[in-house]
């Protein structure tokens, strides 16, 4: 064996300890044990199918309500924390000791107390005995220790901070005081109730996150992983920094289907670094690019590292509608980081690797390029109408005939793909690497795609909830896992029956314990983050960090913002990207929201939630502690430190682009029409590309510094054109609060008013406030009051708020008894924001004109600089 293979097997092991260490468990027993750990992982993945499926209603057995359901999985995930996560790093990794059997038992007993005794406590609610406090004690103190276990101390002490903030109350200084809670009370609320420990966030890991991280991991099992690779490499690796371009769309399809940016990097990087270097990135260059691609991956819908199901629940809004937001900044986040790619190549004349593909013009690839995607849109608009006609037409046995089809359509793409070789993992190591052609690449493995496209139709066209979703995509996973092999060889003509399933039922089981040990950190997580959400609604903490923050922040949105995006920034480096999230949001989202009203801009709460996960996962990057950073190190024999500032740089437009939606929502397509968005899109998509020109210092050639500040600046007016309209024209006019009704007939109906009121808040402190208030229908001005449920009244010269009827509009919008309206905003006609575009599409222009005039002497320079092709 040669020098080489060793390094390489050492450099697989180290990696695999390192995903082990941070999402599966570095604990490796053997026997008995290293048995009942992989059987207890595969138990938990069939009961979280069992309960996501509609099997419990059809047979009337397994059914259980949240509160129980959300108690096993924790027990589930406590147990495997224990027996999977050594206590130290000198702690043995080839057997569990004695003391972590009792803890793992007493743990899972004490997470599954409230599935045990579930009527007993259903029966005295808020009143503890005893033995519920002893239990409640020792279930928290475990799952501090299990915390800290799997997810290190960070999230733990914060954990236990709030605790103590609990019970400390009265002694706490100044403004951070309150009047405490006995240990009775606080027990019932973190462990006895859904306000604490099996709140919202353990109920999202149980209802939705697992059985994405499930479906993902049977997807890989299955060889989907190798596939995307294979195809991004066939699809991009000859074209100038291929392998880097390629790493990029590898891991955006393995973020689809992947929660965990430290596997991502893993996954994708152990064959597109080595590809990288070879074609004259730097170490430290060609491990960023994968982590900045591969961190991506978690902002990336449909699983967005599980904080999408977290936004449904904390938003109020569908999952459809957090996809539909989240969709463009990923999408155009992508697209620029293959830019800066690209420039990264450019600024040192990189050619990419040998294609395999038949040369072929440029009209010819055009044209089949055309053609393949008007195909693929006449058979989404079949399918879409097909199914829209069928199911009325067969009743209760559509989902039979569908599913007939469904199969029926797998065996084909089986068939079509059994025409062409098996794809094989190269060695990026070997001294010649040529690129698979991309015809029987892409035809291989269609069959992967199924899976993907039953779980997008489901939760987009099918409307089903997320897990139910999830579910039927699972199902179908299996099928495939389990059936692949067996066909295939039956078309190749090759079959070993017996041995062909018998591995296919070996990947599904792997499959069912990898996905099972990579929730095991995010179950503890969601348990651990519960008590900090259930300590502050406790404890009323929240209202005390919005004055603190307020005054920090001097009343100022921006700098609340930067604020926000530091404390996530520095959370983020000890917290996984879950419970970052939701400690954050919980903390400081209603804030900014509030700030935000105070000072006239009235920001979507999807919006801060967004803005929050966007800082959150930039911690993945960003020094000294980004885990990502040091895992793309260990591959590309890089520099740890070095690995993660590049990487943070090639981040920068990940870290603007919160900045950006917060301030002009058309990014997340809010209120946009259809062809608003396609513009939206195309202009974003053309802003954060002259950004990352700008940031990179490069666009035909290298930028002077005057030119990449000019690209900066009208990337900023692409990107927010409202800003410099509304500086040429107020947007809105000022009108007498007693003229309201005048204000309402004048403008158009779906339109907006904006009104301060001034009032007091739920703790009797006075408060000035915006809402923007959607104009409903009627023919007159006071009709439309009335229809907004708003009645008011003069005093004076002031209008103060009458009365406001229950679940009326006004109501929903924060409207209360005994408010002063102090100034209706109405909207007037102007021009466009948008009209702000051309300036700066002619500034660009004239960056465009300036570095084509030096672009035959810096090529001349290039041609004679020696060694010019390394960065």
């Amino acid at each position: 064996m040669s020098v080489k293979s060793n390094q390489r097997d050492d450099l697989s092991t180290e990696l695999e300890d390192l995903v082990a260490t941070s999402d599966t468990g570095a604990r490796k027993p053997h026997g008995f044990t290293g048995k009942l750990i992989v059987s207890v992982a595969a138990a938990w993945s069939l009961f979280q199918l069992w309960i996501a499926s509609p099997l419990p209603y059809l047979v009337g057995f397994g059914v259980f309500n949240s509160a129980e359901s959300r108690s096993i999985h924790l027990a589930f995930a406590i147990f495997l924390g224990f027996m999977a996560f050594p206590a130290l790093k000198r702690s043995p990794r080839e057997r569990v000791p004695v003391l972590d059997w009792v803890l793992a038992f007493a743990a899972s007993f004490c997470a599954a107390y409230l599935f045990i005794f579930y009527t007993e406590l259903a029966s005295r609610p808020g009143n503890p005995t005893t033995l519920d406090v002893i239990v409640g004690v020792a279930g928290l103190v475990l799952l501090l220790e299990a915390t800290r276990r799997a997810l290190g101390p960070p999230l733990m002490v914060v954990a236990l901070v709030f605790l103590v903030y609990c019970l400390a109350g009265p002694y706490m200084p100044g403004i951070l005081a309150h009047r405490g809670v006995s240990v009775e009370a606080l027990v019932n609320h973190q462990w006895l109730t859904s306000q604490g420990v099996f709140g919202i966030a353990l109920g999202v890991s149980t209802s939705f996150v697992f059985l994405f991280v499930l479906f993902g991991s049977l997807l890989d099992k299955a060889g989907a992983g190798n596939y995307f690779i294979k195809v991004a490499f066939s699809l991009l690796g000859h074209y100038r920094g291929g392998p880097a371009k390629a790493a990029v769309v590898a891991s955006a399809m393995t973020g689809l289907i992947s929660g965990s940016s430290i596997a991502n990097v893993v996954t994708t990087g152990t064959f597109t670094v080595p590809m990288m270097k070879r074609v004259g990135f730097s170490s430290e260059k060609a491990g960023a690019v994968e982590v900045a691609s591969s961190v991506n991956g978690q902002i990336m819908p449909p699983v967005m590292g599980a904080a999408a199901f977290l936004m449904v629940e904390y938003v109020g809004i569908s999952y459809v509608d957090v996809i539909k937001h989240a969709f463009l900044p990923a999408l155009i986040s992508y697209i620029a980081l293959v830019y800066i790619v690209h420039l990264e190549a450019m600024k040192a004349d990189m050619q990419g690797l040998q294609s395999s593909n038949p040369p072929r013009p440029l009209l010819r690839k055009i044209f089949g390029f055309m053609t393949g995607l008007i195909l693929l849109m006449a058979l989404s608009f079949a399918v879409y109408y097909g199914l829209g006609w069928l199911k009325p037409l067969l009743g209760d046995a559509a989902g039979w005939v569908i599913g007939a089809c469904l199969l029926a359509v797998y065996v084909g793409l089986l068939k079509i793909g059994s025409r062409y070789p098996v794809l094989e993992m190269d060695d990026p190591d070997s001294p010649v690497v040529k690129l698979p052609q991309t015809k029987p690449t892409v035809m291989s493995g269609l069959h992967y795609i199924l899976p993907v496209i039953v779980l997008v139709w489901c939760l987009m066209v099918e409307r089903l909830s997320p897990g139910l979703s999830a579910f039927w995509a699972t199902v179908l996973m299996i099928v495939i896992i389990i059936t692949q092999r067996p066909l295939m060889a039956i078309f190749r003509g090759e079959s070993k029956l017996a041995n062909d399933l018998r591995e296919g039922l070996d990947d599904l089981w792997q499959g069912l314990v990898a996905g099972a040990r990579n929730m095991i950190g995010i179950g503890i997580a969601t348990a651990a983050a519960g008590i900090i959400v259930g300590a502050v609604a406790q404890t009323g903490v929240g209202l005390v960090l919005a004055d603190l923050v307020e005054i920090l922040s001097m009343g100022n949105l921006m700098l609340m913002l930067i604020l926000t995006a530091i404390l996530s920034l520095i959370l983020g480096m000890g917290l996984p990207t879950t419970a970052n999230y939701i400690v954050v949001s919980a903390l400081l989202a209603p804030v900014i929201v509030t700030l935000g009203q105070q000072s006239g801009l009235i920001v979507p709460l999807i919006a801060v939630h967004l803005f929050v996960f966007y800082f959150g996962i930039m911690a993945d990057v960003t020094p000294p502690v980004g885990l990502a950073s040091f895992a793309a190190a260990a591959v590309s024999g890089g520099d740890p430190m070095r690995t993660g500032f590049q990487a943070f740089y090639y981040s920068l437009r990940t870290a603007a682009l919160p900045f950006l939606f917060i301030f002009n929502t058309d990014l997340l397509l809010i209120d946009v029409t259809f062809w608003q968005g396609i513009v939206v899109f195309i202009v974003a998509t053309i802003a954060m590309l002259i950004f990352a020109a700008g940031t990179q210092g490069w666009l035909l050639v290298r930028s002077r510094w005057y030119e990449s500040l000019l690209m900066l600046l009208v990337a900023f007016t692409l990107f927010r054109p409202g800003f410099w309209m509304d500086m040429i024209h107020d947007p809105y006019q000022s009108i007498p609060p007693a003229e309201i009704a005048t204000a309402l007939d004048s403008v158009d109906e779906g339109s907006n008013l904006r009104i301060q009121i001034s009032g007091k808040d739920d703790i009797g402190s006075a408060r000035t406030f915006y809402v923007l208030m959607p104009v409903p229908d009627g023919e007159t001005g006071a009709e439309r009051l009335e229809e907004t449920g708003l009645m008011l009244m003069q005093d004076g010269d002031r209008t103060l708020v009458d009365m406001v009827t229950y679940g009326s509009m006004a109501a929903d919008l924060g409207f209360d008894f005994d408010q002063e309206i102090i100034e209706v905003l109405a909207p007037v006609d102007r021009w466009a924001k948008e009209w702000m575009w051309i300036p700066g599409f002619l500034l660009f222009m004239l960056i465009i004109g300036l570095q084509w005039r030096r672009r035959p002497a810096a090529e001349a320079s290039v041609a004679t600089a020696p060694g010019g092709n390394n960065v």
